[in-house]
């Protein structure tokens, strides 16, 4: 049996089309983006015009319905577009990540008609940053735990709470507010997600947070203090809908992360093999040496590897056959494989590998996220081991 799901079936672009998105992608990452890595990482930020020409191409809206301007693009076309924007600093694709994924998602799937309209064709344009401001101090990998509270208040919400390490709420225009609106519920009962305006009064975002890696991704603190919306705020036009919707938007994002990871893997290794082609020791390249090629054979098998399982699990969300295995198997072994490309491309480039100034010395503090943000690995195989007692690993 399938997977119940609240996704349609989404039958993307056609293949020519397809094509020149990914050609046009991967040109304008290698010509402009790459260049500027530097520059992003200095000042932990995405200059102006990057943002602005992304825009243009329609990366603000890539898996946002062609009905609300959106390029439409299909799970395996994300995945493919995702080893293309994973070639570079994390941090681009995090600039409109939340707008095609988490954040965007839940109107896409939960939205009602009203909402969809006013708000899909703005952020599938850039016009709007959407943030999913869904964790918090105390639930994070796993957010039946939140505490934020809306109150209903005649036609009315008041909010109430605080919310953590929240992508892009510097930048963003609306939130995606998720809150308990039942406070005698436990667990996952009786939450519920409301649409919030950042310049709603009440609504205050901290200061970006200082982190170890992928400068230019600004995460935030945000907090509620009776942040008044109106009932038309609520997501779906009804109460509990919270849950469901951060949960279908997490699986889906897991894919997305789980194709990044391959596209960040392509990156550290074509550097390395790049480095060890050319690097001496001894007045021989490095590249000549069995050890070293054994580490880029190791990185390039696993490389591989994930990008096989991420286009099947993605092929299989696009049929509907697995929602749930597939992306936690996915995000679980390319974040992990990620890590360790990650470590034998330091490893190769010696001590070059330990220069802010070398690509594969910031890679791999930017690896270092995937295996934590939109499920930990060790909640990716709780997710696994409770899909394969329930018996999907016998669905063919």
């Amino acid at each position: 049996m399938a997977d119940t799901n609240p996704y349609p079936v989404t039958p993307g672009v056609d293949e020519e089309t397809l094509e020149s998105i990914l050609d046009t992608v991967r040109s304008y990452v290698r010509e402009k983006v790459i260049p500027r890595e530097l520059e992003i990482e200095e000042t932990n930020e995405i200059p102006r015009e990057i943002r602005d020409e992304s825009a243009e191409m329609g990366l603000f809206g890539w898996a946002i319905p062609e009905e609300f301007g959106g390029l439409g693009l299909n799970a395996e076309q994300d995945a493919l577009l995702s080893f293309e924007l994973g070639y570079t600093t994390p941090s681009y694709r995090s600039l409109f990540g939340t707008n095609n994924g988490i954040a965007g998602q839940v109107l896409v799937n939960y939205g009602t008609d009203e909402q969809k309209q006013e708000w899909l064709p703005k952020i599938a344009s850039g016009e709007v940053v959407a943030s999913f401001a869904l964790t918090e101090a105390d639930a994070g990998s796993d957010p039946s735990g939140l505490t934020t509270r809306a109150v209903k208040d005649g036609d009315d919400y008041v909010i109430n709470g605080a919310k953590r390490f929240i992508t892009n709420a510097a930048l963003s225009d609306v939130l995606m507010v998720f809150a308990r609106t039942d406070p005698s519920a436990q667990g996952s009962k009786g939450i519920s997600v409301f649409l919030v305006p950042t310049q709603a009064d009440g609504v205050t975002v901290g200061p970006s947070d200082k982190k170890m890696g992928q400068a230019g991704a600004l995460t935030s603190e945000i907090f509620f203090d009776d942040v008044r919306v109106p009932s038309a705020s609520l997501v779906g036009g009804e109460e509990e809908v919270g849950f469901r919707a951060a949960m279908a938007s997490l699986n889906k994002g897991r894919l997305h992360i789980g194709a990044i990871c391959v596209g960040q893997a392509t990156r550290i290794l074509d550097d390395t093999v790049e480095h060890a082609k050319n690097a001496k020791q001894g007045g021989r390249p490095i590249a000549d040496f069995q050890l070293v090629q054994a580490q880029l054979a190791d990185c390039y098998t696993e490389l591989r590897a994930a990008r096989a399982l991420v286009l099947d699990a993605a092929r299989r969300w696009d049929d509907g056959s697995d929602r749930k295995l597939g992306p936690s198997t996915s995000k679980l072994y390319a974040s992990e494989m990620l890590g360790r490309v990650a470590d034998r491309g330091v490893q190769v480039h010696g001590g070059m590998g330990y220069m802010r100034e070398t690509s594969v010395e910031r890679f791999y503090r930017h690896a270092r996220l995937f295996r934590i943000y939109e499920g930990t690995s060790e909640i990716q195989r709780l997710v696994i081991a409770r899909q394969l007692i329930k018996g999907a690993h016998l669905q063919k």
